[in-house]
């Protein structure tokens, strides 16, 4: 098409709209252009040379269109006029010819005097435009230019006239003169034309001078400044409607050109067989082409074609067949690169006589919002931290598969992880630390998964796997612990090693649920089973769970209105000084009597509190009690108070002893602080600025239940402990043949020597076990051999006599036993009980969990869902019992019970009944 393609895109109203508006009036002069070259005979050619004329095209040669005709009115001259002389000259040869011979000397001088005059019009014109030019000088460069000229061509012809020219032939010739000069010099010139033809006709006044010659020319002067003024006036009009035209033009493409250079969108225009005639240059840019490399191609090859042919109707190339208008048509870009996305909006352009000549549009680059719609779906459907599956998202695929038509294809099993001891790396390292340990979680969960689930974080450190499909329960299990087992390796955060664990429940569709809500209902019962059951360990859903939930929710708020009424207590089991068997002080232990449960075991009601946020609480209460009534004992006494690993994760732990230490007004170094081996886990600054502040309180440290937690001893190098407690699992045991128990007895003892540190043996109970730490170098003995723990009235009496303890129980354990740790359901009374099985032989056991079970009573144990063992209760010690069998059981040849199933005990040793 004629015309540069920017200019007629200034007057395109660029708006998505119907197809059957025409074009606006400002662009018909360009469409009738176009409707000349589509014309039947130069068709082809004429598109070719339109396609030659755009490539050629700038943006300054459009400029330069625009504002020199408003510029080159304001002078009177033309630039050239060269072409006059030439067309004078040509006059008087055909004059000559019709006169058959040349004119005076005097006639032929003026004559070619006016042609050399117009042939040095450019000098005139040049000089006219010099910015130094006055009036004067403006006026001189006319006279020179256009009177004398114009008035020279007249007196040739007149003065041929009087020497034998035909009169016909001169007005003839001047006319044709005057016209020449009108239309090609003096155009839109109207002082430059009148003085022109004034001067013409004034060559004949002064030849032939007379009252009738003058008059004509002073009538032809006015009729002239008549036609002069109106002239002027409607040149006036064109002008300034020309001028408001290019303004608007001018603004239109300044605001379209700044459209394409600021990036926000490019323009398009084809002819009427598709073949692109003009495009932006950043669209060709993006497309790795220049320009004029596109221009000729069809529309079609600047993207990439429609994957889907349901869409068919929507397609680029349904509204270029249909010549119908389109706007936000999505379309792939045809870049090698990147993928890049455009959205693109056009209508069909019409000319004059409603011939069709093409299309015109633009399009905006869809790539960054294709991206960020990308983006928020993922994170609508992703963990932004680890990149894990969201809780949407799991949520969607577990329905997904319970709604599949085939009863086969709706089996699942789902995994429930919550990760032990996450909450402490938060507190103790911060948030980051946590949001980094989440992240190598994340990544080692997947590696054991594998292709067998899809996994997904549902906040917090809680995570899901679903494995679709039928699965069998010990591939289930070896699953579940096969994610404990890389999850509970040390981890490297901000460069200091953290250890976690992670407790696993799983539920299997559609034994345990054939809908979502229930499915996720019961595995999460299954997982707070897997917390009970000491965590680090994996639990199927079972019925009997839902009764156990909720009697853990119960006893949660029990806890808290038991904790607002004061009804927890502290109960203190002496430590006895093993070289003269006195009394040196006491361990506080608490303890709650339930309203209508009785005595509950702090193994059932701790853990409740540590997750209910409830164990600060209790720890700060268990403080200001113990020392209140370390207070009223005799000043050679000392007390231990347990200090959990969330108190001791609170800074102001420090200050909170050293206040009840002031109110109590006992003095710091007989309050004892039993902490466990958790603390380390994380090894951290704090625990050693926790530690150090501690010691300047002037309170004794104890390391609790040594060697059963953290495996490492690096700790003691720096931890400023007073005593190491031996767990009651190393004692209990210990003397039976073949144990090794008392070896490591020997090695907890030469170490806190070499430390200087005492050493207390914990669950001593026969006299045996009392005689076997004895030799072993124990410095201090608490168990049963000695006391039960006792409440606060009864441990006040015992320490106003001698403080001297007398050892009394059983000589030794009466038969080799099996320790456990293990959860059993007891039917006693038509009631089920849920208690833990803590040792066994052939012919009984020991329970833990069974408050107030009076001897003789007859009890069933159930191992499993059918395996019942009856038995009579022979002891009862606070929340132990000692059972025996009615029948005895068979032992395995390695070692196990037929009860057991064969599962594998946590230690071996005999255990105290």
């Amino acid at each position: 098409m004629a015309g540069d393609p920017i200019r007629k895109l200034a007057t395109f109203d660029p708006s998505p709209v119907g197809g059957d508006r025409d074009l606006r009036p400002v662009e018909r002069a360009n469409t009738k252009t176009t409707a000349e070259v589509d014309g039947a005979d130069l068709r082809a050619r004429g598109e070719r040379r339109g396609i030659e004329r755009l490539q050629t095209e700038k943006i300054g040669g459009l400029k330069h269109t625009i504002e020199e005709p408003a510029s080159e009115q304001n002078f009177l001259l033309p630039r050239e006029a060269g072409g006059m002389s030439l067309f004078l000259l040509a006059a008087y040869a055909v004059a000559a010819v019709a006169f058959q011979g040349l004119p005076s000397t005097h006639t032929l001088g003026a004559a070619l005097a006016s042609a050399a005059l117009f042939a040095c019009g450019s000098l005139f014109a040049a000089t006219e435009r010099r910015a130094d030019n006055s009036l004067a000088a403006r006026a001189l460069m006319v006279l020179a230019g256009i009177v004398l000229p114009m008035a020279l061509a007249g007196y040739a012809l007149a003065g041929w006239v009087s020497e034998g020219l035909p009169w016909q032939w001169a007005i003839a010739t001047l006319i044709c003169v005057n016209a020449a000069a009108a239309a090609a010099l003096f155009d839109m010139r109207i002082i430059s034309l009148f003085c022109a033809k004034i001067a013409s006709w004034a060559g004949f006044a002064v030849l032939m001078p007379s009252t009738l010659t003058y008059a004509a020319l002073i009538a032809a002067a006015i009729t002239l400044s008549l036609i002069a003024r109106l002239e002027w006036k409607a040149a006036e009009r064109r002008r300034l409607a020309r001028e408001a035209r290019e303004r608007v033009a001018a603004r239109a493409e300044d605001i379209l050109r700044s459209f394409e250079e600021t990036g926000q969108g490019w323009f398009w225009e084809t002819d009427r067989r598709g073949l692109i005639t003009y495009i932006s240059p950043k669209a060709a840019k993006a497309l790795g082409k220049s320009s004029d490399e596109i221009v000729g191609r069809p529309l079609s090859e600047i993207v990439y074609p429609t994957e889907s042919a349901a869409d068919a109707e929507r397609t680029l190339a349904f509204h270029l067949s249909a010549r119908s208008a389109f706007h936000d048509v999505e379309v792939r870009a045809a870049t090698s690169g990147d993928e890049r996305w455009w959205a693109l909006a056009g209508r069909p352009v019409y000319d004059s006589y409603k011939n069709f000549c093409g299309f015109r549009g633009h399009g905006t680059d869809l790539t960054e919002k294709r991206r960020s719609e990308q983006q928020v779906s993922r994170l609508a459907h992703y963990d932004s931290l680890t990149g894990l599956a969201n809780r949407v998202q799991m949520s969607q695929a577990l329905e997904q598969i319970l709604a599949a038509p085939s009863g086969r294809e709706r089996a699942c099993a789902v995994l429930m992880l919550d990760l032990d001891r996450f909450k402490h790396v938060n507190d103790t390292l911060g948030h980051p630390a946590g949001d980094a340990l989440l992240k190598q979680v994340a990544q080692r969960l997947e590696r054991a998964i594998g292709g067998a689930g899809r996994c997904g974080r549902l906040g917090g450190d809680e995570f899901q796997v679903i494995v679709p499909g039928h699965q069998d329960r010990n591939t289930l299990g070896n699953m579940a612990q096969e994610i404990i087992n890389a999850l509970s390796q040390p981890y490297s955060i901000t460069g200091q090693s953290v250890v976690i664990g992670a407790s696993v429940g799983i539920a299997l569709a559609p034994e345990h649920g054939t809908t979502s809500d229930a499915l996720i209902r019961n595995v999460d019962l299954a997982l707070y089973a897997a917390k009970d059951a000491g965590r680090g360990v994996y639990r199927f859903y079972a019925e009997d769970l839902h009764a156990a939930a909720e009697e853990r929710a119960a006893l949660e708020q029990d806890l808290r209105e038991a904790i607002a009424k004061g009804e927890l207590e502290l109960h203190y089991q002496p430590v006895v000084f093993a070289a003269n068997e006195k009394i040196v002080g006491f361990e506080a232990l608490m303890r709650w009597n339930h309203p209508t449960r009785g005595w509950l075991s702090p193994a059932k009601f701790v853990p409740i509190a540590e997750d209910a946020g409830l164990i600060d609480r209790m720890g700060q209460w268990a403080l200001r009690t113990a020392c209140a009534d370390l207070a009223r004992w005799p000043r050679s006494i000392r007390c231990a108070v347990n200090v959990s690993a969330l108190q001791f994760a609170n800074p102001e732990l420090p200050t909170i002893i050293a206040n009840a230490l002031a109110h109590a007004g006992v003095a710091p170094s007989r309050l004892e602080l039993e902490i466990t081996e958790s603390v380390f886990l994380n090894d951290s600054a704090g625990a050693d600025a926790m530690f150090k502040a501690l010691k300047r309180v002037g309170v004794r440290l104890a390391l609790d239940d040594f060697g059963t937690g953290y495996s490492s001893l690096g700790y003691l190098k720096k931890a400023p402990f007073d005593k190491i407690k031996i767990d009651r699992s190393f004692v209990q045991g210990a003397t039976e043949e073949d144990s090794r128990n008392g070896a490591i007895i020997a090695s907890i003892t030469s170490l806190a020597e070499a430390l200087h540190m005492d050493t207390t043996a914990e669950g001593v109970e026969t006299l045996d076990e009392l005689e076997l730490v004895r030799l072993l170098g124990c410095s201090h003995i608490q168990g049963y051999i000695y006391f039960r723990p006792m409440n606060a009235a009864d441990a006040t009496a015992l320490v106003s006599g001698d403080l001297v303890a007398e050892a009394d129980g059983p000589q030794c354990a009466r038969v080799p036993r099996q320790n456990l740790l293990r959860k059993v359901t007891v039917i006693h009374n038509n009631n089920r009980l849920h208690a833990t099985l803590r040792n066994i032989s052939e012919s009984g056991a020991m329970i833990e969990g069974l408050w107030n079970m009076p001897a003789g009573s007859a009890m069933r144990i159930e191992f499993s869902d059918d395996t019942l063992v009856t038995a009579q209760v022979r002891w009862s010690r606070e929340n132990r019992v000692g059972v025996e069998f009615h029948d005895p059981l068979r032992r395995r040849a390695d070692g196990s019970y037929s009860v057991l199933k064969g599962q594998r005990s946590h230690s071996a040793g005999t255990g105290g009944w």
